[in-house]
């Protein structure tokens, strides 16, 4: 589980290309892909730098019409995924 003040940074070069809006990730090393939409496209591109989870929550609460609340639940979701997948 992940704390605000956590830094959050990359492991992996995945390769990503855009698809009408649409991310589509693929992970050579596992022979994986993934999609990835919406605000999650907002996330990955953030995490392209260390930055800290308070940081990822304040810049979408910016560009959402979403409850802190809800936004921190969808970052940290998110994040446990890329981190299932050893991304960060």
């Amino acid at each position: 589980m992940f704390d605000r003040s956590d830094v959050i940074k990359l492991k992996k070069d995945i390769n990503v290309t855009d698809l009408s809006g649409e991310k589509v990730m693929i992970d050579f090393d596992s022979g994986k892909y993934f999609m990835i939409k919406g605000s999650g496209n907002d996330i990955w591109d953030l995490i392209q730098e260390d930055i800290t989870v308070e940081e990822i929550i304040k810049k979408l609460l910016a560009e959402y019409d979403v409850s802190e609340e809800e936004c921190e639940k969808s970052v940290l979701e998110f994040l446990g995924k890329l981190q299932e997948f050893s991304f960060i």
